[in-house]
């Protein structure tokens, strides 16, 4: 079966295939074609692999980009203590507040939180609530004296 299905180069073809006019399908053809096919799909899998990784680490090298140039344009939040005054800013808008004050104080810090966020508590009789918690961006320091 294995001379018969051999190229013979006197005859430019395989001896079956000149007598029946057709290639012969052999099992070691089968064999042949699987061991290709898993050699191709390997090859395959192992480029996309290397395509995948070097995506991977195009990825992180503009994300460390983007973090370095944001990180420049970031401002470092300021720090309260407890007990100061601050004014806190109107977050609640709604219709007629246009010419309203964007800020609602003076408010004493009672409580220092986790990631620049405070609890703070109203002083006086004024717009806004009693008790409440609020981030240092929508903070800043009340700049009158006589509520201190």
């Amino acid at each position: 079966r294995i001379l018969n299905s051999s190229y013979n180069r006197t005859i430019d073809s395989a001896p079956f295939e000149v007598l029946f006019g057709v290639k012969m399908r052999d099992d070691t053809d089968l064999r042949l074609q699987e061991i290709i096919e898993q050699e191709f799909q390997s090859q395959f899998e192992e480029e996309r692999n290397q395509i995948r990784t070097k995506a991977k680490e195009q990825i992180f090298k503009v994300q460390a980009e983007n973090c370095k140039t944001y990180n420049l344009r970031l401002k470092k939040a300021q720090k309260y203590k407890v007990g100061e005054v601050v004014a806190i800013k109107r977050t609640q808008l709604g219709a007629g507040q246009k010419l309203r004050a964007k800020y609602l104080g003076p408010y004493r810090i009672e409580k220092a939180k986790f990631n620049d966020t405070y609890d703070v508590v109203k002083i006086g009789d004024h717009e806004g609530p009693i008790r409440t918690s609020t981030c240092v961006e929508y903070m800043k320091p009340w700049n009158n004296v006589s509520y201190k």
